[in-house]
C-alpha cells in the first residue's frame, strides 16, 4: 500500500512539474511575441491575434470564419459587429459579422460553410503580421490562407488571400472580399475604363434578376465618381471600374479606402464581369466587396490576391451637405494611390 502511495506521489510530482514547465514556456512565449503582435480576448472570442502600432489595431478571429473583428484608427473601429453575435460559432454561416472574405463566383460556387464559418488556425508569422488558415473544404476542393501585415507606423494593412487547390480537378474560383463596415455611410468609387453598363453600375433585384439600367436617387455620378449616399431600392450593386480602389466615409468619421489589382485583360467571372460590389441594405452595416479575376488552379496549385486597406480621420457630412471630393483625394493620394485626371 505504501509502495502504491509513493508511486502516486512521484507521478503527481512529475505532472506538476510538467504543468509548471508548460505554463512557464507559455508565459515566456507571450513575452517574446514579435513586435506589434499580441494575443487578446475580444468580442466573446479567446486568444485572438492582434496586430497594433501607435495609431492602428487589427484583431483577427480564427475561431469562426477567419475574419477581422477590429480595424481601428485611434480606437475607432470601422468594422461592423452585431452585438448579438458575440462569440458565435458553428458552420451554418449565420450570425457572423466582421471583416469577411470569401471566394466566388457567388452564383456558381457551392455552399462552403467550412470556409465561411468553421474554425481556422491562427499563427503569428513575424512583426506586425499573422496568418489564418482554414480547414480543407471538400465542397470547393480548396483550403484558404489569409496573411495580414500591418505597417509599423500607419493604418496600412495588407491582406493576401491564397486559394490552395487540394482537389483532383481544376477549380475556377475568384477572390471575393465581403467586409462589413459601419453602415449608412457614403461610397465613392472612381469610374475608370469603359463600362459595359449604361449607368456605370448594375443592381441585383433578387430572384436572379439583374437590372442593367437602374436609376436611384441615392446613386449619382459626380466628378467622375459613382457616389452612393444611402440605401437604394435593392441593396446589391455591381460595378466594372478598372480603377482598382474605392473609399467609404463612415458615420463614425473614418475614411476607409481599399486598393486592389484590376487588369482589364483578365477574365472576371462574377455575374456581369464585376470588379467591385457594394451591398447597401437599409440597416446598420454596409458590405464593401473588391472582386478578383478568375484564378484557374490545377490540383496542387495555389493562387493569391491582395487587398490593401487604409484608414483616415474625416468628419462625416452634415445633413444637406456633400462629401468634399478634393479632401478625399488628398487623403487617398497620401497613401500612394494614383488618381486618374
Amino acid at each position: 500500500m505504501l509502495r502504491h502511495t509513493q508511486a502516486g506521489r512521484i507521478a503527481m510530482t512529475r505532472v506538476t512539474l510538467l504543468v509548471l514547465i508548460v505554463f512557464g514556456q507559455f508565459r515566456l512565449s507571450q513575452a517574446e511575441l514579435p513586435e506589434g503582435t499580441k494575443r487578446v480576448d475580444f468580442f466573446g472570442y479567446e486568444d485572438c491575434v492582434a496586430l497594433e502600432n501607435d495609431v492602428a489595431r487589427v484583431v483577427l478571429c480564427h475561431q469562426a470564419g477567419g475574419r477581422v473583428l477590429e480595424y481601428s484608427l485611434n480606437g475607432e473601429n470601422v468594422i461592423y459587429l452585431n452585438p448579438n453575435d458575440a462569440g458565435a460559432s458553428g458552420t451554418n454561416g449565420s450570425g457572423m459579422t466582421g471583416g469577411r472574405f470569401d471566394i466566388g463566383p457567388e452564383h456558381i460556387i457551392p455552399r462552403r460553410n467550412i470556409l465561411w464559418a468553421g474554425p481556422w488556425e491562427a499563427e503569428i508569422t513575424g512583426p506586425y503580421s499573422a496568418r489564418l488558415t482554414s480547414q480543407f473544404d471538400p465542397e470547393t476542393g480548396v483550403r484558404l490562407t489569409r496573411d495580414f501585415t500591418l505597417s509599423p507606423d500607419s493604418t496600412e494593412l495588407e491582406v493576401v488571400q491564397t486559394i490552395h487547390n487540394e482537389s483532383d480537378e481544376q477549380k475556377p474560383w475568384c477572390h471575393w472580399s465581403r467586409t462589413f463596415a459601419v453602415g449608412r455611410g457614403i461610397v465613392l468609387l472612381p469610374l475608370e475604363g469603359i463600362s459595359k453598363y449604361p449607368n456605370s453600375y448594375v443592381m441585383g433585384e433578387g430572384r436572379g434578376l439583374l437590372h442593367f439600367r437602374p436609376e436611384e436617387p441615392t446613386i449619382t455620378i459626380r466628378e467622375s465618381y459613382l457616389e452612393i449616399t444611402g440605401p437604394p431600392q435593392f441593396a446589391k450593386l455591381g460595378m466594372d471600374s478598372t480603377a482598382g480602389w474605392f473609399t467609404y466615409l463612415s458615420p463614425n468619421n473614418l475614411l476607409f479606402t481599399k486598393r486592389f489589382r484590376v487588369d482589364p485583360d483578365d477574365v472576371y467571372n462574377e455575374v456581369a464581369g464585376l470588379t467591385t460590389s457594394i451591398w447597401y441594405p437599409d440597416n446598420e452595416m454596409v458590405e464593401l466587396e473588391p472582386i478578383g479575376p478568375r484564378q484557374l488552379t490545377s490540383p496542387g496549385e495555389s493562387a493569391s490576391y491582395t487587398e490593401v486597406w487604409y484608414l483616415d480621420e474625416m468628419d462625416f457630412v452634415k445633413p444637406g451637405e456633400q462629401v468634399d471630393i478634393q479632401q478625399v483625394e488628398e487623403r487617398v493620394r497620401a497613401h500612394g494611390i494614383e488618381i486618374a485626371p
